[in-house]
């Protein structure tokens, strides 16, 4: 098992979203082809954050549709992230993982059901805190693959097999 795999396992229902918005775009379908495992589940926080920023928005200006929309596509994306979890490789990461993406997951569902920003901005400052984590995380992981030696750095707090939690194999 490799450093920092990540699962990339979709919904079969929304595996036709998916593909539809990737071929669609061809430089994202692009960054997506060519992107490494770390850098999808990055890619995976970043349409979380999105979307839940648009619902946000979408709240303010009362287009309830539009927030609902938004909300189930944040969270679809912490769904997959949860799911792709596995116990197998390191169960204590996996189970405190679970329980930070269970918290996003709530208050994304106490969003879309009461239209309430404070729900969402308390999901978002979870995302983005996980966010740079993970970022962290590919860049200590791209110095390792360069070969580089990796300073005294917040990255180097993490154990070569930090994430070892994750796995593309699901």
């Amino acid at each position: 098992m490799t450093t920092a795999q990540v699962a990339l396992r979709f919904d079969p229902s929304d595996i036709c979203a998916v593909m539809t918005t990737v071929l669609e775009n061809p430089y994202l379908r692009d960054a997506v082809m060519t992107a490494t495992p770390e850098q999808l589940q990055l890619m995976l926080y970043d349409g979380a954050i999105r979307m839940a920023l648009q619902a946000r928005d979408a709240i303010e200006r009362r287009d309830f549709e539009t927030s609902f929309n938004k909300l189930s596509r944040a969270q679809s994306i912490v769904l997959e992230m949860q799911n792709g979890l596995n116990y197998e490789v390191n169960r204590p990461l996996c189970e405190r993982m679970a329980a930070i993406y269970n918290f996003i997951y709530r208050k994304l569902i106490d969003a879309n059901v009461g239209r309430n920003v404070a729900d969402i901005d308390d999901a978002l400052k979870v995302l983005r805190v996980e966010r740079e984590t993970w970022q962290i995380l590919v860049d200590k992981v791209n110095h390792l693959r360069d070969g580089d030696e990796i300073a005294s750095s917040p990255a180097s707090a993490f154990n070569s097999d930090a994430s070892a939690g994750f796995s593309a194999e699901g």
